[in-house]
């Protein structure tokens, strides 16, 4: 079935071409989506560090209170997979652009109850289990988010101009970053971190203004028609009389399952640079063992490194087009491997400038290799399970390097110091290496 209608589409290849007008409403809608899913997603994590020990974990006292407030981010990237698969499933039988309207009103929906909960001092254990469950349906939302705005952009894209625009999602992490980064500072000059205000209700605002962004994100998409390739593929089943597959998973563990797998582990260095980067290090930071810098120049710097961050992700989503997906994905990841053990070494020497060069170094060549991944990672999978394969193997990776290896290196730093930290980067960083290696795209699928 996936080699007749990938012959098909390439017959009918050039038949129409998006009109400007179109892509530029592609690319504003799918890089709005994901910035403002991880705006939410990551307001979280920095609240988590800031205020939930103490709103909604007080009784667990100063060292239990801050492990669970933690612990609950480990949370979305459980949920994380689930939404990838319960999203993929309706995105590939029914379309793309109505579940990325779904998961958007669900971050948003779940972002702005966040704002809202009580805390445990008036509503007991309740807050900090409904704080858990909220924060499931934020990593259900951003699981079932990233593969259709990627196939949002790349379906739509001119085959030689693909990675031009399946660039726009990849900017999500990097806008998003800086937007919750510039946030929590703006509320940290005008209220003060440690003021009682702040504990009261500053930390709230983030969430909230969430409601903004999401109602701007909805404009966006709505405006935006289902994507020239699902729309192609309808009509192929129309004229062959045919149904939907039933089960998309199905198909794509039964065909595509080694795309998955090399998918997940191409992708898996890439969440454990960002997730390092942005979670672990943030926290070492401000710390006693690392340079003991302000949380206000943390955030600064973190802006700075969003901003290189955005840099890169777009030279390398352009570049692709010239010089190949993979073979820019794999130039990021040979890049990585000595540069995170210069880095964590001298990062031991407890400096600040250290620090802040890590965390922008860290992310640049991140995002050499996260820029071309959305039109690389579509074109892996065939129509009838692109949605499926892609939010599958992107989740797979954001399982094993998201949660497991930020998890690992502040078990390692505090066993062994910061460099064994980078020492996990670089096997992490030699694992996907192998995996980019022996992946390759097929691009035809969807032409």
């Amino acid at each position: 079935m996936i080699g007749k209608v990938a012959a098909i589409r390439r017959r009918k290849h050039g038949a129409e071409a998006p009109a400007e007008a179109s892509l530029a409403r592609v690319a504003v809608a799918s890089c709005a989506g994901t910035t403002i899913e991880f705006y939410d997603f990551f307001v979280y994590g920095t609240a988590a560090a800031l205020v939930f020990p103490k709103v909604f974990f007080p009784a667990l006292g100063a060292v239990s209170g801050p492990l669970a407030s933690f612990a609950t981010l480990g949370v979305a990237f459980v949920a994380r997979p689930v939404g990838a698969l319960v999203c993929g499933h309706f995105g590939d039988r029914f379309g793309r652009k109505n579940i990325l309207v779904v998961t958007l009103l669900l971050m948003g929906v779940a972002t702005v109850l966040i704002g809202l909960l009580p805390s445990a001092a008036s509503i007991g254990p309740a807050a900090p289990i409904a704080l858990t469950v909220l924060r499931f349906l934020q990593g259900f939302a951003v699981g079932g988010e990233w593969a259709g705005a990627a196939l949002l952009a790349a379906e739509y894209a001119p085959e030689r101009q693909r990675g031009r625009y399946a660039v726009f999602p990849q900017l999500g992490p990097a806008l998003g970053f800086i937007l919750a980064s510039g946030t929590f500072l703006l509320v940290d000059v005008v209220i003060g971190a440690g003021s009682d205000a702040f504990l009261a209700y500053g930390w709230r605002i983030p969430f909230l203004s969430s409601a903004v962004l999401v109602l701007i994100g909805l404009y966006v998409r709505t405006a935006v028609a289902e994507t020239p390739a699902f729309r192609r593929h309808q009509a192929e089943l129309a004229t062959a009389d045919a149904r939907p597959a039933p089960a998309p998973v199905r198909v794509v563990l039964r065909t595509q399952w080694r795309q998955v797998l090399l998918g997940g582990g191409v992708l898996t260095v890439l969440f454990a640079l960002f997730y390092v980067a942005t979670a672990y290090l943030t926290s070492f930071g401000t710390s006693a063992t690392g340079p003991g810098l302000s949380r206000a120049t943390v955030l600064e710097l973190g802006i700075a490194a969003g901003v290189v961050l955005a840099l890169t992700t777009i030279a390398a989503g352009v570049l692709s087009d010239r010089f190949g997906r993979r073979r820019t994905i794999i130039t990021g990841f040979v890049a990585a491997v000595p540069l995170v053990l210069v880095l964590f070494a001298w990062l031991g020497g407890g400096s600040g400038l250290a620090f802040g060069v890590t965390v922008a170094a860290m992310l640049g060549v991140y995002g050499i290799a996260y820029g071309p991944i959305g039109a690389y990672l579509p074109e892996l999978f065939a129509t009838e399970c692109r949605y499926t394969g892609a939010g599958i193997a992107y989740n797979l990776g954001g399982l094993l390097g998201g949660a497991v290896v930020p998890l690992a290196a502040a078990a390692l730093s505090a066993a062994y110091g910061v460099f064994a930290v980078g020492i996990l980067v670089a096997a992490v960083a030699l694992v996907s290496l192998a995996s980019a290696i022996a992946l390759r795209s097929r691009a035809e699928l969807l032409s």
